[in-house]
């Protein structure tokens, strides 16, 4: 199960929070922010609550249980697919499970309120009788039919009795009424449920599947991506050779464990589009060469389990392999590296696009220069953080290609753009330099976040409305004379002009002699924007003239935003700043 997110909305509650957050491993207490000093700060409670809900993530909130059951009310649609939902009292003297009767919440309910000691106002019919949720089986299993579950379970209070057939240990000491005649019976199998009225099937996650892309009419194109469209019908063409083999040895689709690939295939997107239709992990396997270049092949090689029948639809380029028990698929292969270069924004929470804060979350090590690595949490325990000097840019990117590409999950970190003079650029420089084929298969992908420009802009209204440049004054990478180029033509075309790196104790002359040079094209009362730490903690924002502009107002963290010929600066409730769309 997910970690939960502990819910708090004053310190009153914070005891009893961090009481909880000791029965779940990696687990965070959020509070809101500026009122409590937690692990997680977050702004408004209705707007986090149904972003945590919507994600998947369990919930144990340390407040009424009205206040909950509205915030989340607007997402209640699916009950298959809702997380545990809990209500506690800020003191610990209640335990109220709300959602997720299928999803463990009473077990979570049972054990937060043994660690407060105090009994759980659990109200499930068949929990109260039976002492378990018969309709939530434990990870590696899944119902056949939840309607039909409900049904089952109303018979078994109604009075039947049932058997167990199949391996259920997680049932063993449930107060089931039970008996060898019965007519109900609950069966764990991982054959396809015949839809009958008496049965109870729960699926065990028992079956791997291999698939070679040859066989199935799939590979990828030479090297280029395939369009979405290729990459969906050869996705379509996969799974549907997946379920009908299943179907052909009478199995359950449910019974599946894992889609099983050769690493040579990774990077076709038909493979992860058909597992991810197939609701199951994809696992990359290297073929066992006494066995041919195969499906079989591929899951002789991944035999690490007992596995006790094997199927092979020789033609159909798809195998099967069957365990008597449920199995984990973090056992078999390994899965597709991933890095995930993602901006932090300015350095407030609150600005950080949530595609990055996702990728944080899931991932299995963070490297970044160290003060960003720092800005990103918090973090869970158990992933790795690689902090490192803000000079070792290439030496990062290596280190996070080696990382993903032994099947870890990992995360660069940028503060604000991280293609706004930041490490992604680093990142495709890295890949393009490197001759190893193990790079090239990691699945790399790039997440946007808010440039200080633009964070600086907002805060000061609009100074980047029309054409802008975003210019860089360290000479670090890149001679000073290119830098006196760009800067002499930027200014000549009248761009509103934002400047990275402006001054440092390195380079505290550079500044002075890039105005000198705007100046030669600007007017003194050309408009200024300095914005310093936005998005962090003591920010500042002044509006200035060109000709009032010095080197000493500036430091490394400040943003300097220079206007063009039509930026104006005028106060109506407050000081704002903008350049018009148009030219005069």
């Amino acid at each position: 199960m997910m970690p939960p997110a502990i819910v708090i909305l004053g310190a009153g509650a914070l005891d009893t929070a961090r009481r909880i957050q000791t029965l779940y491993a990696d687990s965070q207490v959020h509070a809101l922010q500026g009122r409590v000093d937690a692990d997680v700060a977050y702004g408004e409670l209705s707007a986090h609550l149904r972003d945590l809900y919507a994600r998947g993530t369990p919930i144990v909130a340390l407040c009424a249980a009205g206040i909950v059951i509205r915030c989340v009310a607007p997402l209640l649609s699916n009950k298959r697919a809702e997380p545990p939902l809990l209500a506690v009292a800020e003191d610990g003297s209640a335990v109220v499970p709300l959602l997720g009767g299928l999803a463990g919440v009473n077990v979570m309910a049972r054990e937060i309120a043994a660690a407060l000691c105090v009994s759980p106002a659990i109200t499930t019919s068949g929990e109260l009788r039976f002492g378990t949720c018969v309709l939530n089986p434990p990870d590696g299993y899944v119902l056949a039919d939840i309607g039909h579950g409900k049904r089952f379970v109303s018979d078994l209070l109604a009075g039947e009795s049932t058997r167990v057939e199949g391996d259920a240990p997680w049932l063993d000491d449930a107060q089931l009424p039970r008996s060898s005649s019965a007519r109900l019976a609950i069966r764990v199998t991982p054959r396809a449920w015949d839809g009958r009225e008496d049965e109870l099937v729960i699926h065990p996650r028992s079956v791997v599947a291999a698939v070679m892309l040859e066989a199935v009419g799939s590979r990828a194109l030479g090297g280029l991506r395939e369009t979405s469209s290729q990459a969906k019908t050869a996705a379509a063409r996969i799974a549907a050779r997946v379920r009908a083999s299943l179907d052909a040895h009478g199995l359950a689709p449910l019974s599946l464990a894992a889609l099983l690939a050769s690493p040579e295939h990774m990077t076709d997107p038909a493979l992860a589009e058909a597992a991810a239709e197939l609701n199951v992990p994809l696992r990359l396997i290297e073929p066992d060469a006494g066995n041919g270049n195969s499906a079989a092949s591929l899951l002789h090689a991944a035999l690490r389990i007992p596995y006790k029948t094997l199927y092979d639809d020789r033609g159909q380029g798809i195998a099967l392999a069957l365990s008597p028990l449920a199995i984990d698929p973090n056992t078999i292969g390994r899965a597709r590296g991933r890095l995930t270069v993602i901006g932090l924004g300015p350095g407030s929470a609150g600005l950080m696009v949530p595609a990055a804060r996702t990728a944080l979350d899931e991932a299995t090590d963070i490297l970044g220069y160290q003060t960003y690595v720092k800005m990103a949490g918090p973090l869970r325990a158990g992933q790795r953080v690689h902090g490192t000097d803000n000079r070792e840019e290439m030496q990062r990117a290596r280190h996070a290609f080696e990382l993903a590409s032994a099947g870890r999950s990992v995360v660069m970190v940028s503060s604000g753009d991280p293609g706004v003079f930041a490490m992604a650029a680093a990142v495709l420089e890295a890949l393009d330099a490197s001759e190893n084929s193990a790079w090239a298969a990691v699945e790399l992908s790039i997440v946007p976040g808010v440039s200080a420009a633009m964070a600086t802009a907002a805060q000061a209204g609009a100074p980047l409305g029309h054409d802008f440049c975003m210019l860089s004054l360290s000479d670090n990478l890149k001679p000073w004379g290119i830098i006196e180029k760009r800067l002499r033509h930027a200014a000549q075309a009248d761009l509103v002009m934002a400047f990275y790196n402006p001054i440092s104790r390195a380079r505290p002359w550079q500044l002075d002699k890039a105005l000198d040079i705007v100046r030669e094209y600007r007017a003194v009362h050309t408009q200024v924007v300095l914005g310093r730490d936005i998005g962090r903690p003591g920010a500042t924002l002044r509006t200035i003239t060109l000709g009032e502009l010095h080197s000493a107002d500036v430091d490394m963290r400040t943003m300097v935003i220079v206007g063009s010929s039509t930026t104006r600066r005028f106060t109506k409730g407050a000081q704002w700043v903008y350049t018009p769309r148009w030219y005069e």
